[in-house]
């Protein structure tokens, strides 16, 4: 039996984490790592714009959207194929089946 990867589970207590209202930290937890230093930028620029402004709009437009990005992330697998499906519409060719999920984003443009 293969081991699990904690990344990879998709169980409903991870999904209700991620509904409406869901943190920051649950949101952040839940995206890839290499997209959690865009997360930390738009939301710092949120709070600081929130900040000067006293409206909250940005703040929870800012999590609302990047909450939708981790909610399709938590299935790894499924991000996968359908990041690779986008860039085979988008470029109107099949991408090498060795293509890193960098490439595959890069050229679904995500």
């Amino acid at each position: 039996m293969a081991a699990i990867d904690p990344a990879d589970d998709v169980s409903a207590p991870a999904l209700r984490e991620l509904g409406p209202g869901a943190t920051p930290l649950a949101i952040r937890a839940a995206l890839l790592p290499e997209d959690r230093p865009d997360f930390d930028r738009a939301y710092q620029e949120a709070l600081a714009e929130a900040s000067s402004s006293y409206d909250l709009t940005v703040v929870h437009r800012v999590v609302n959207q990047w909450r939708g990005i981790a909610a399709l992330q938590l299935d790894r697998v499924q991000f996968e194929k359908t990041a690779r499906r986008v860039a085979e519409l988008r470029t109107g060719t099949a991408l090498p089946a060795d293509a890193s999920l960098a490439a595959v984003r890069a050229a679904a443009g995500i």
